[in-house]
């Protein structure tokens, strides 16, 4: 079967899936997927095939196509198949409860040099990434996922990825209201401050600043009240991004000099990193030249002193899609890098490196 006639095909196949004869539709696209040679064809034809097992809740087939997709993708050697291929295959491990297997397949897409697909397909890997933290309830990873989410629907004007990100946000609204009952029956502070936190930031992440900023006021009286600093500055973070989304960015910047200030004292870099990344964009936006190089080039120091490095060939990790060796040690070099070095014990600190283990 031919470029045109593949086509043709799928193109049936659709018509017949879109009238809800299914089933119908399904020979018609296993016929292509048996007899083209066209590889572009097959792509596109696995896509359908795993969307249809998606809605029809066949989650064990949807994988099963997603994983021959990827295979076709590889093929083709074109990053943008391989971004929508790599989707695929993190929402069917998604579907199948699989979340650890998910955020590593969408870690994976956003680690693919630009592609045309990315603007259309990033809201998707977000949310499904985002999904896949709020199963295993890491609840501000999932939200940050959400809220990336949104900001891919609100740039692109996809109504459908917004109103899917509603929803996850409903679910997630749920589960945090759940923990916060649970916290209040056991009395547990800490976890009522983490639920207020994630309250005001799903209220804050929908607009609604006014419901937010009480929250974020009750979250910050526990997390002082129990000696979380580290909660503090994510308390502040996000007070600080409410006053910018109301255009307030001097009360932004003043809460976010506070944040710093914390983050400072506790040694968090992560925290920091994030807080100068706001600065820089407040400041911009401000006109505030000497400021803004001043949170730049402090921006630059965190990642520097964040950053992990192999010790072998001293690139950078996370660079490239490359396999590590963690060793009993604690030392992580690329797996490639130890094959090549040829020795049995850690180049680092010379212990025997015994059984490694795979990060």
């Amino acid at each position: 079967m031919g470029q045109d006639q593949t086509k043709q095909q799928i193109e049936k196949g659709l018509q017949l899936y879109q009238s809800n004869q299914t089933e119908k539709a399904l020979q018609v696209w296993m016929k292509v997927l048996e007899k083209s040679s066209d590889l572009v064809g097959r792509f596109r034809v696995l896509g359908c095939l795993v969307t249809a097992h998606s809605e029809m809740g066949r989650y064990k087939e949807m994988l099963k196509f997603a994983v021959v997709q990827i295979d076709t993708a590889r093929e083709l050697e074109d990053a943008d198949f391989l971004l929508e291929g790599y989707l695929n295959l993190a929402r069917s491990n998604e579907k199948l409860c699989e979340f650890h297997k998910t955020i590593s397949y969408c870690k994976t897409c956003l680690g693919l040099p630009g592609t045309r697909a990315s603007a259309q397909l990033g809201g998707q890997v977000s949310l499904s990434m985002g999904n896949a933290f709020l199963g295993l309830s890491l609840f501000q990873k999932a939200l940050e996922s959400f809220e990336k989410a949104l900001r891919y629907a609100h740039n692109n004007d996809d109504a459908m990825l917004e109103c899917r990100v509603c929803c996850s946000l409903g679910s997630f609204y749920a589960q945090v209201k759940e923990s916060m009952k649970i916290a209040l029956q056991h009395g547990d502070r800490p976890l009522q401050a983490l639920c207020l936190l994630c309250f005001a930031d799903i209220h804050r992440s929908r607009g609604d600043l006014e419901t937010a900023f009480p929250r974020y006021d009750s979250a910050m009286s526990i997390m002082t009240e129990i000696g979380n600093r580290v909660g503090q500055v994510q308390v502040l973070l996000g007070v600080a991004k409410c006053w910018v989304a109301r255009k307030a960015l001097d009360k932004a910047l003043d809460a976010i000099e506070r944040a710093q200030d914390l983050a400072e004292e506790v040694g968090n870099k992560l925290s920091q990193l994030k807080l100068h990344c706001l600065s820089e964009s407040i400041c911009r936006s401000k006109g505030l030249q000497r400021e803004l190089r001043a949170h730049v080039v402090r921006f630059h120091e965190c990642v520097e002193e964040t950053e992990l490095y192999c010790g072998l060939c001293g690139e950078s990790i996370g660079e490239r899609n490359s396999r590590l060796q963690a060793l009993p040690c604690s030392h992580i070099f690329h797996l490639r890098c130890l094959q090549n070095n040829g020795t049995r014990s850690c180049p680092n600190c010379r212990r025997s490196s015994m059984k490694p283990g795979f990060v």
